[in-house]
Order: C-alpha cells, then structure tokens, then sequence
C-alpha cells in the first residue's frame, strides 16, 4: 500500500482537460495567442469541424480564435458530446482525430503524420489522406531532472526501447535499471518512437489496470510517472509549455538540445513537421483543391500570419 501511495504521488505527463482549458479560444484569460492586427481571412461562421492532438491544440485554437467569430469554443464540456459530428472545435487526441476523419465525422485535423495502421484504416475505409505540412517539431525524451545523464545517441535510444540497455550505468548514470515509458498505439508520439526504431523489435510497454465506469477494468499503456530511473517521450512543445514540469529535463541527442534554432536548422537529429491532414475518397481531389474556403484557410495558415501564431506559441514555423 505504500508503495502504491508513492507511486500515486509521482508527477504524470498526463495529456487532457486541464491543459487544455488554459488554450480555449476566445476564452477571457486564455493562453492562445492573439495577432497583433486582424486576421487576413475572416468567416462569418464556424464552417470546418476541426480536430487534432492535444500538443497541437493551441495552434488550431489560435487559428479560431483568429479567423472564426468570436465566441468561446469548448474542445469538451459537460454540456457537450465530443462524439457528435457536429461539434466544431474539439481535441480528442491523435488516435480519435484520424478515427474521425477517415470517417467522415470531422473536416481538418492537426497532427504529426498518420501511423501505417491509421493508413492501412484510411485505405480500408477507401479514404485518402492528405497532408499539409505548417510547422515543425521535436520529437524529445526526457529523465528526472536529478538523472546525471545530460544526453543520449540516437543507437542508445535504440537500446534502450529494444530491451538491451538496461540500467542507466551502462549510459554513465547510476546504477538503476532504466524505467522506459511508452505511449498508446497510434498515438503521434509512439508513432514517432516506431520510426526511430527503424524496425527494431519493441519492448512491451508498462501496463497499469484502470477501473471503467461500469466497474470493470480495463488495461492501458501506463501514463509516463517522473521516477528517478524513468524516461519518457513527447513533443518538444508539449513536455515544456503546455505540462512546464521542472521536475523533469530534456536530453540532448547526438549531444544536440532540442532548441527552436536546432529544430529549424535540421541540426537537432528528430525534428519533424506537423500537418493539416484532410481526406476525400479514394481518388478523388483533395477536398482543398475543390473548396475555396478550405483552401483560403490553408493558405492563411502558411501566410505570416498563420506561421506567426505558430511562431508565437512555441512552435517552429516553415520559414
């Protein structure tokens, strides 16, 4: 029972409603960003249902608060059903967003890129997918801020996730068997760690068992607790705006920190873009290229106005 206590006790990077609250746009002190003149586009109405991954939630949110009327846009509340298809501004994460689109029930999603099972979905639904590229990212791993390793190699993460680095001496730490943390199936963060193991077999991730509303219990991949042995994995903007935990730290990779200056001079060795991602049937054009106002909102995005907002909340623009 202690143990349990203590391990309850740990700070989470946990992924949901109360970061997202403090992005709601249009929301009195909301931490959105705002231009500093109008936005070029306006609509008069809400027109596009969006959805996408909570790191990415306050791009999109800024964008509303920019281009959509002006009026408080929940991602989710108790007055609201995030599953229903009418809802236009929300954030169920990853894994639902592409659910969501390849069905059908959601026009725009920002995301890192789809993993081959959302692919292989999209293509069994008979949708295709197609990615706009607005901004870029770092795809980081983190430690206890007390863990003395200050950075690892690309191999040694390699290692690490297969099962063969075991313990943070063999990596100049102390002596602690390494504690790594994954994330859900699909999820863009697990998506991302699948394609920097190049194939590699991957260790079974940490399960926990939840209890579900009706009483049952179900198993998930364990969230991400701040042990002094553990590591972890995000999106740079994630880990240290939306969370700001101070009880953890970035390592550098390949003896490169994972800085706005490294992300976009292609220096820090796992940066990557971020997409606007729309789906239209299985050859036919990209609901873009036959719908002006969809077009004009991408073309706004990658505008210097679009590019600022992510500029300003933290990510690195395409210019």
């Amino acid at each position: 029972v202690g143990f349990g206590l203590y391990n309850a006790s740990l700070p989470t990077m946990e992924d949901r409603d109360s970061l997202l609250y403090d992005y709601i746009p249009n929301r009195e002190d909301t931490l959105a960003v705002r231009l500093e003149e109008e936005a070029h586009l306006k609509f008069d109405e809400p027109i596009f249902r969006m959805d996408g991954a909570t790191a990415l939630y306050p791009v999109y949110s800024a964008f509303v608060q920019a281009v959509y009327p002006e009026q408080v846009y929940y991602p989710w509340d108790n007055f609201y059903d995030t599953r229903d298809e009418d809802y236009m501004v929300r954030c169920t994460g990853t894994i639902e967003a592409y659910n969501w689109l390849i069905q059908g029930k959601t026009d725009i999603i920002f995301c890192a890129a789809p993993s081959k099972e959302q692919l292989d979905a999209a293509a069994a639904a008979g949708v295709e997918l197609h990615l706009t590229p607005i901004g870029r990212e770092a795809f980081v791993f983190f430690v206890n801020s007390e863990n003395p390793v200050q950075g690892l190699t690309v191999e040694q993460i390699q290692g690490i996730y297969t099962g063969e680095i075991k313990n943070w001496r063999e990596l100049g730490g102390k002596n602690q068997r390494i504690r790594p943390y994954q994330r859900a199936e699909n999820s863009g963060s697990q998506s991302a760690l699948l394609r920097l193991m190049e194939g590699l077999p991957l260790l079974e991730p940490k399960k926990e068992d939840r209890i579900t509303g009706m009483g049952g219990i179900i198993t998930e991949v364990a969230s991400y607790r701040n042990h002094k042995n553990a590591i972890g994995f995000s999106f740079r903007f994630y880990s240290t705006e939306m969370v700001e935990n101070e009880q953890i730290k970035l390592l550098a990779l390949n003896g490169v920190a994972p800085t706005k200056e490294t992300i976009r001079s292609g220096e820090y060795p796992i940066s990557s873009n971020f997409y606007a991602v729309t789906a239209s049937p299985m050859g036919q054009p990209a609901p873009e290229e036959t719908n002006p106002e969809l077009r004009a909102f991408l073309d706004w995005i990658l505008s210097d106005q679009g590019q600022e907002i992510i500029e300003k909340t933290g990510y690195v623009g395409l210019r």
